[in-house]
Order: structure tokens, then sequence, then C-alpha cells
């Protein structure tokens, strides 16, 4: 009873911290726009159980003490100090107070000497991005709910309006109801209300208009009071520099975003790998690429980077989308036609050609199929790559874990060293990919490996735009990753 007894009270001991942690979250993300994440998890908006979980996931993958004691220790440090806005991971903040803390005084010095750069520094942008969805279906809404979730004190990315083909009072209702809730990320965390008499919603103190067009250039957004915008078009109709551009001829107007593969010269970008290659400032057009080449790229990076491949074949375990039948019925594609919920479906892939317009180096050594198979969302690509030289599995787990945790791919690749992933555990993930180390093949040479890539094709692809939004708007905060 006694043991019963001590575990509880630690417990609770634990939720009370994360509960105050949370007030101390809230606090500095609207009064200060720094954003606090644990391992590139969101922590805004986060209850105590959830923000409890994410330190016990920590443990595992750092092998170390993750306690939310310390957390909270260390965000109120950061409360206290003059910081610029930025977005900060407390999860490493918490790694490195555990094997430095004999080095300084108190917390407040930790605090001040880690986060220097960002003490009583100006912003590092002072530019507020309006932003236009083009289109309102399962990325769009998927956009909005986190364009207004992060909104912060609307300093950086605000979502202003919202194009679809009609806007009248029970589209509007509709297009809410759907925004409120889906059947597979869940209810909105905040508050969406109706205001049809502005043909608007308000979403958590944002007022976004609904605005109706069948032609990207008839939109006057000036006289929405929306100016310079980023319009990020979910729509797939347009792909090609003509069609894209006609977003541009429409008064307010700056920079267009696809959220598909793009057609010709556009530039396709796998934020994290290959967006500083693009000069934003020469170039108006842009594609977050697609979710599956999101996904692989900074896999293959690593693999390019850090061993050399010689050629590969990639796989796609593709969730059904909407471009397929939920029962037999025509369809212009191959096997398309097909239920959907009911079959495994073969189709193509380009997959294996966009990546290599990420990574040059690959060009010509990758060839790629895909799967669709009877699940709602989240997918897995898997990777037969033959390398340069010879390793092993312990080489390769080792060189993924340490991209999810430095460089310049700690947002796009998440580490699990869980033995029952399955593909729902992905939903909701923020990363480009899930990396399954227990899965993980070498062959006996040491020369091919098999890697196993999960992937939330509609979340996880979200969060890789928003990224790539926040880029190209210039409106990014310091990082302490």
């Amino acid at each position: 009873m006694e043991q019963f007894n001590s575990s509880l009270k630690s417990w609770i001991d634990n939720e009370k911290a994360a509960t105050e942690l949370i007030g101390v979250i809230g606090c500095l993300w609207y009064d200060k726009s720094i954003e606090l994440i644990l391992l590139r998890s969101v922590l805004v908006n986060r209850g105590a159980g959830k923000i409890l979980n994410k330190h016990i996931r920590a443990e595992t993958i750092l092998k170390k003490p993750v306690r939310v004691q310390d957390s909270l220790m260390i965000a109120k440090a950061i409360l206290a100090q003059e910081i610029a806005p930025a977005r900060i991971d407390i999860g490493r903040l918490n790694s490195e107070w555990t094997d430095e803390k004999h080095l300084y005084a108190d917390v407040h010095a930790f605090v001040a000497d880690k986060l220097k750069a960002f003490v009583k520094a100006p912003p590092r942008s002072n530019k507020t991005q309006d932003v236009v969805l083009y289109g309102f279906g399962r990325i769009g809404r998927l956009l909005a709910r986190e364009l207004a979730l992060f909104a912060g004190d609307g300093s950086h990315l605000r979502l202003r309006a919202i194009v679809t083909r009609t806007n009248s009072a029970d589209d509007i209702r509709k297009r809410i109801s759907l925004f409120r809730k889906d059947s597979v990320h869940g209810t909105f965390n905040g508050v969406a209300n109706e205001d049809l008499e502005n043909k608007a919603m308000v979403v958590n103190g944002q007022i976004i208009k609904f605005l109706a067009a069948n032609n990207p250039e008839d939109i006057d957004y000036e006289s929405e009071g929306i100016h310079d915008a980023l319009v990020i078009d979910n729509t797939g109709v347009f792909r090609d520099r003509e069609n894209l551009s006609r977003h541009l001829k429409a008064k307010g107007v700056s920079k267009v975003l696809l959220t598909a593969p793009g057609k010709g010269d556009i530039p396709n970008i796998v934020y994290g790998v290959n967006q500083n290659s693009v000069d934003i400032d020469a170039e108006q057009v842009f594609s977050a690429a697609s979710c599956t080449t999101n996904a692989i790229v900074p896999g293959l990076e690593v693999l390019e980077k850090q061993i050399g491949v010689v050629k590969g074949h990639i796989e796609t375990i593709h969730a059904y989308t909407n471009d397929q039948n939920l029962l037999d019925n025509y369809h212009k594609k191959t096997r398309r036609g097909r239920s959907a919920p009911l079959n495994m479906v073969i189709t193509e892939t380009g997959a294996g050609s966009a990546a290599a317009k990420a990574i040059p180096s690959l060009k010509g050594k990758l060839t790629s199929n895909a799967v669709r198979v009877p699940v709602p969302n989240v997918s897995l690509a898997i990777l037969t790559v033959e390398l340069s030289r010879a390793t092993s599995l312990e080489e390769i787990n080792e060189l993924f874990l340490d991209a999810s945790l430095r460089g310049t791919l700690i947002e796009q690749i998440r580490f699990s060293n869980s033995t029952e992933f399955v593909s729902s555990d992905g939903i909701g993930d923020s990363c480009a990919c899930i990396y399954d180390s227990p899965a993980t093949q070498v062959s006996a040479d040491g020369k091919t490996v098999i890697v196993y890539l999960w992937y939330d094709n509609e979340f996880g692809y979200t969060s890789q735009v928003i990224r790539l939004a926040r880029h190209l708007g210039k409106v990014k905060s310091y990082r302490y990753y």
C-alpha cells in the first residue's frame, strides 16, 4: 500500500507541475511570441496528460531523465528573461540542464547563457504575412486549423481569407462544420463561430472571410484589406506556371504556393532540405512537392550525405485519398476505379523523380511505385537502397537518431524505437516522416539497407507547408533546437 501511495503522489506532483507549465507556455506564446516545443512536439494548447506523455517519450529517446519539474523551472526562467520571439525546444534545454547544471549558479544563469543570442535581441522578423487559402479540402482545412491555432498575437502568418467556388450561407455552415470536426484528426481545439452576415468565420478571435470565385484572377483581395498575400493553392487543379500565375493577376497577391508537385520549371521544395537553393525574392511561384516526397527526401538526404546512394527503390504503402472511389465506379486512371476501402490498389507515384529535384545527386538513381491501401490516413514509405560502402544496423540507427536531434532535419525526422508502432500511431505527427528503427534491415554484406518511414500524409505534410510558408513570408522567429 505504501508503494501504491508513493507512486500515486509522485504522479500527482508531476501532473501539478505540468498544469502549471501549461500556464507558463501560454504566457510565453501569447505575450512574447515564444513557442516551447519538446523534441519537435507541440506544447501550446496541450493538456497535462499529453505534456507528461511527451516527457516520458523524450526519456526513451534521449536515454536520460526528462523531468517535467525541470521543464517548468526552465520555462519560468525563460519567461523572466527579455527574449526575442523564438521557437525553443525545452526538451533540449532540459537534457542540457541535466548534464550541465553543475556549471551554473542557477537555472537563470543557465537559460541566459544558452539563449544569449536571443536575449534583448531585435525580432528576427518584424513582418506580418497575409495568407489566403485557395480551396478548402483535406489539406486546406488542416492548414486553416494550424494557422488559426498558432497565430499567437497575429504578428506572423495571418489567415485572412478562404476562396471556394460558392459562399452561400448554407455552404459556409457546411464548411465550418467540416472545419470543426474531422473523422481522422478529431475536433478542432479552439472556437470557430459563423458570421454569415459578413460571409466569414471567427476562429479564436480571427476574422477569416469566405470569398467566392471561379477564376483566380477575378478576386480583388485589396478590397478586403488583404495586401501582398501568399496564396496557398490546395485545389490541385493548377500545376503549371502559366495557370498558377493567374493568382498573381489578382489584386493583393505577391506569391503562390502549390500543395502538390509543380510541373515544368516550378521549384519543388522540401522544407529542411532544399529551401535555401531557391531565390525567394526572384521567384513568385513555388511548390511544396507531395506528401510522399516530403517523407522520403529527409531520409534519402541522411543516407546520401552520410554514406552515398548508388541506386534504390521506393515503395509507398499509401492511405486512400479523395480521388479514389468508395465503391467500384468509372475512373480515368487504371485500377483506381475499384473500391478504395475494400482493395489494395497499385498505382504510380512520381516520388522517385521528385526526390531528385530536391537532391540533384540522386537523379536517375531511384525508381518508385505505390500501393493504396484501406486506411484513411498515415502512409508508409519503404526505401530499399544500395549504398556506396558497407554499413551496419547500428550505424544507420545512429545516423537517423542524430538527424532527429541535431542539424537541419530535426523538424522533418522523428525517431521511433517502439516495437509496437502501427499506422494510426502516426496520426497528428508534425514531422515529415517517422523513422521506424526496429524495422530497419541491413543486408549481410552491409551494402543494402531497407528503411521504413511512416508519415501522416495529411497533417505531417500540412506542417511542412506551413514551415515553407513562414520561409517564403520571411516571418520565421529565432530557433533553439
